[in-house]
Formats: C-alpha cells, structure tokens, sequence
C-alpha cells in the first residue's frame, strides 16, 4: 500500500478530473434519435428527454467538496470527503438510472413532438459520464480512507485572529494605533 501522505496530489488530481468530466459529460444529452430531422424538433422536447441534468449538479458538489478539502482541516475535512464520497455514490447510481431511463424518454418525446416512430442512440457523453462517475467514487473513496494523512494548509492561512477568539474593538488602543498610522500614510505592518 503506498504512503497515504504520497497520494495527496494524484488522489485530489483524479478526483477533480473524475467531477469536471462528470460535469460536462452531464450538461450533454447522452441519449438523442439520430433518424430525427433537422428542424423538427424546435421546442427541443428530444434533446431535453436526452439529458440527465443531475449528475451535473452532483458533479459540481464533488468538485465542492474537493475545494473545501483543500482549505479545511480536522473533522470537517473528515466530513467533507464522506459528503464527496456520498456524491459520488449518487452521480453513479444517476448515471446508470440514465443508462436504463433515457432511451424510453427520448422514444416518447420523438412519439409526441413527430409522426414518425423514433429510434434512440447512446452518445458518447453518456460514456463520459460513467467514467467520470466510476472514477470519482474511486477518488473520493481514496479520499476518505487516507485524509487524516494528508497535508493541510498551515495556520498562518486562517482568518486574523481565529486562533484566540478575540476581536480588536474599535477601542482598543492598538486598534487606535493602526487607524493613526494608516492616516499618516505609513504601513502599519512594517
């Protein structure tokens, strides 16, 4: 097994790969009537019945939660890679209920918009999507197995003061200090 700490750049570089190809495999139609003519469907009620706009909205919540883990540490990057996780989870089980869904809604969607009985083909961004799917829940079950060991971004990065608790008031004279020093057009971090 390779040293969790070793995995960080190629686990998160999967994983947001695996979720920006889900994402725009799933803005695509995966199913389409390739016998349609064009211009006959100007509504677009074929094309709509071809797509699965879900798996790009669980795509972007994958893509979320590896952003969030970049940035957090602890518990909650602990609970975000299980939220990713479960996303991923979800844009799979989406994806094959598409597999099987779509073709019947793209027959009846030629059935109402024309005359003519349809016929229904698979794109490739279905296939996209299914990669996508599959190697996302492998990343971000990479992700849960090993993101205690993995390197976090240091304190320095936090918000001002969030380590103590306190806040400067407007009062307090080092508060004072600062406002007079930027007034006279010196830098108060010098």
């Amino acid at each position: 097994m390779p040293e969790p700490r070793a995995t960080f750049v190629p686990v998160v570089g999967l994983g947001l790969a695996a979720g920006t190809l889900a994402a725009v495999a799933g803005a695509k139609p995966w199913v389409v009537d390739p016998l349609l003519p064009a211009g006959s469907d100007p509504l677009g009620l074929v094309a709509d019945a071809g797509e699965m706009p879900l798996a790009m909205a669980l795509s972007l919540v994958v893509l979320a939660c590896w952003g969030v883990l970049l940035v957090t540490r602890g518990a909650v990057r602990r609970v975000v890679a299980g939220l990713a996780l479960l996303a991923s989870v979800g844009l799979a089980i989406t994806v094959v209920v598409g597999m099987f869904t779509l073709p019947d809604q793209v027959l009846e969607a030629v059935l109402e918009s024309t005359t003519r009985t349809g016929d229904t083909a698979v794109t490739g961004w279905a296939w996209a999507a299914a990669a996508g799917a599959l190697l996302s829940v492998v990343s971000t079950t990479l992700a849960v197995l090993w993101v205690g060991h993995w390197p976090e971004m240091g304190s320095r990065y936090d918000a001002p003061g969030g380590a103590s608790g306190s806040e400067a008031t407007p009062e307090d004279p080092n508060s004072l200090d600062l406002w007079k020093s930027i007034d006279e057009g010196r830098d108060p971090t010098e």
